[in-house]
């Protein structure tokens, strides 16, 4: 390995090189290569499973990507630029998370670099995706509460500098982490192979602590702006009784922006939880942190869909249109065949 090998709870999260845990508990506890052989049939399964779920989100979330891009309408509104954006995140999470966890299972060596390339990555779709959040609760804040400002502020100009903020937040803390990593790599290890993880580029202690603490102050932080949005609104809907039904709507989205974003926040914390369960028994281990995995890491990633996919009618109706590759669409309780549906429908 490059440096000293580092075991901190809340970076082990990010690896799912459960292989490798099994052979170190194999040499620990004595087992035989016959148990070790059927532990890894349900782990085979699990992985199986979870590629199944992540391909039915990509195809849900290109269909959704796919609509945004075809109808102008929604290029020039900041909120389904943000939600496309949500896609688009999720969706490369999603699959950059998958070939890890099929690389690990798989003990599939690559070359060092490369792997830190690809985990840097994945450490900033990580980041992006609550902060594209927070960004989608200030977007209905100022809709609600400053509704008179709403198109001023809400312009392509300022939607193009907040995309940019996102991005240069989301890329601070791994780049950051990559090239301590490289400072503190030895030529040796930089021409090594491994098993791809962002537990690669942790070895070095106060780096993954320093990395752990920022990222849970980080995610404090905005559940705190979300937290004071929906209070916000909350009380702008209670004065503004003409627009109670438009408040209210909104008060439901930034309630499942918070829900979002506090799944996103409890990756950092469940590995307290599971790193326990290591020297107690393998399969609780590895049946928790799969669990973990489904619930804070797959899920946040369906109620992005949800939100505005689904809950908005413009955008589910465009959906809707091709879904059924443009000839169907639901008239009150019919389904009748068109040739195109006129833009004002959305």
């Amino acid at each position: 390995m490059v440096c000293k090998h580092h075991t901190n709870p809340v970076e082990e999260f990010v690896s799912w090189d459960l292989l490798t845990v099994m052979q170190n508990l194999t040499e620990s506890n004595n087992l035989s290569n016959t148990s070790l052989l059927s532990n890894l049939k349900p782990l085979n399964e699990k992985a199986l499973v979870v590629q199944v779920l992540v391909a039915i989100l990509l195809y849900v979330n290109g269909l959704m990507i796919f609509t945004f891009l075809k109808k102008k309408v929604f290029l020039e509104e900041t909120r389904y630029i943000l939600f496309a954006q949500t896609l688009f995140v999720d969706s490369a999470t999603m699959l950059l998370t998958c070939l890890t966890m099929t690389g690990s299972v798989n003990q599939y060596p690559v070359h060092i670099i490369p792997c830190c390339i690809f985990c840097t990555v994945m450490s900033v779709l990580t980041v992006c995706t609550p902060v594209t959040l927070v960004a989608m609760c200030l977007e209905r804040y100022v809709a609600i509460c400053m509704p008179l400002r709403h198109s001023s502020i809400s312009t392509p100009k300022n939607t193009f500098i907040g995309l940019l903020v996102i991005w240069a937040v989301s890329f601070v803390l791994p780049l950051f982490t990559l090239i301590v990593f490289l400072v503190y790599a030895s030529p040796a290890g930089l021409r090594s192979y491994v098993v791809c993880s962002l537990e690669v580029m942790l070895q070095v202690n106060w780096l993954a602590n320093t990395r752990a603490a920022s990222l849970q102050i980080i995610f404090i932080i905005m559940f705190c702006i979300v937290i004071s949005t929906y209070i916000k609104i909350m009380t702008a809907a209670r004065s503004a009784k003409s627009e109670n039904k438009k408040s209210s709507k909104s008060l439901r989205t930034v309630i499942l922006h918070g829900i979002q974003l506090f799944l996103c926040m409890l990756q950092f914390i469940t590995p307290y939880i599971e790193m326990p369960l290591w020297k107690v028994d393998l399969m609780v281990f590895v049946n928790v942190r799969y669990a973990d995995y489904i619930l804070f890491m797959i899920s946040p990633c369906c109620l992005s869909p949800l939100i505005y996919g689904l809950r908005d009618k413009k955008f589910y109706n465009a959906l809707k249109h091709y879904a059924f590759c443009g000839f169907a669409v639901v008239n009150r309780h019919k389904i009748r065949h068109v040739k195109t549906i006129p833009l004002e429908v959305y």
